[in-house]
């Protein structure tokens, strides 16, 4: 499994590196055909320690953050909630990596700040690749993200997965 280790507002030592590099590692004994590749990022953020460790593996992103007062206790923190991840959407995972022409794609992590006059302060573009509605909420899952934009082939139109305040899940198709 590659692991790759970047610090942002910290200079990462070569015992962080390792312990880092050995934790992430034991997460690619869950994909044994095809090893993926895991971007380690650690940071300091007002004297809280921050790990997120995102994998990406045949275009399925799986992600977990991690925030406390030790670096190594935030890595632990953030592998235990990928393997959460994985434990929970083991069955689904495999079956969509097993099928070829069905690539998940990733969501930009959108950041707006609110202003006084409200103005467009990033563009973000991503591919956008096909797929159902019960794949979009999945990989919104797996992100942890609030909501997912998809191409749904069936309407071939754009289609906005939400997750909503009742725990349910509420589907956007847009009317021209």
């Amino acid at each position: 499994m590659e692991v790759k280790v970047f610090g942002k507002n910290i200079e990462v030592t070569d015992a962080l590196r390792q312990y880092s590099e050995k934790k992430v590692g034991k997460i690619g004994k869950f994909f044994a055909q095809e090893p993926p590749t895991a971007l380690v990022t650690l940071s300091v953020e007002r004297g809280v320690h921050v790990v997120d460790i995102t994998i990406s593996i045949n275009g399925l992103l799986l992600r977990g953050e991690e925030k406390s007062s030790d670096m190594y206790s935030s890595v632990d923190g953030a592998v235990e909630k990928i393997e959460r991840q994985i434990h929970k959407y083991k069955t689904r995972i495999n079956r969509k990596l097993r099928e070829e022409n069905k690539i998940i794609t990733p969501t930009p992590n959108d950041t707006v700040e609110v202003t006084a006059d409200p103005k467009i302060v990033r563009t973000k573009r991503f591919a956008i690749k096909p797929m159902s509605a019960e794949e979009a909420v999945m990989q919104m899952e797996l992100l942890g993200h609030d909501f997912f934009v998809f191409f749904n082939p069936d309407l071939e139109e754009v289609n906005v997965v939400y997750k909503r305040k009742d725990g349910n899940y509420g589907l956007i198709e847009p009317e021209f």
